[in-house]
Order: structure tokens, then sequence, then C-alpha cells
């Protein structure tokens, strides 16, 4: 069995693999501690008075990557 070089595959790269491959471990685990590499953003807080603004703000950004990703669904 060959191995598999996480650490070459771009996030992309890495998040496909693994979704195909949902047996493999190691790349869940790979998978696991390259999203805990990233910064998590704070988009805002509970007592914000802009809330609700900001929260949609969060999802369409989120659905306007994904649209440019390819990644939406028709």
């Amino acid at each position: 069995m060959s191995q598999v070089n996480y650490a070459a595959m771009s996030d992309e790269e890495l998040r496909r693999y693994f979704l195909q491959h949902r047996d493999d471990k190691l790349a869940f685990r790979a998978y696991l501690d390259r999203l805990n590499e990233h910064p998590h953003k704070i988009i805002t807080t509970v007592d914000d008075p802009d809330f609700d603004a900001k929260i949609q703000a969060a999802i369409m950004e989120k659905m306007q990557a994904a649209d440019n990703n390819g990644d939406a669904k028709a």
C-alpha cells in the first residue's frame, strides 16, 4: 500500500481526499489538524446589537465562496 502525503495536499485537496476516503483515519486526523491550524474568525458576540445582520452577512459570504469554488449544489 502506498503512503499518502497529506502535508503536500492543499487544504481543498485534503478535504476532497478525506471526503472520498472516509475510512482513512490518518486522513481524518490530518484534516482535523489542518482545521485547527487556522485561526477562528469571530463573527459577532451574543450581546452585539447587529448580531442578526452579521450572522446573515457571514452566511452569505460562505455561500458566495462556495459558489466561486464550484461547491454549490443546484
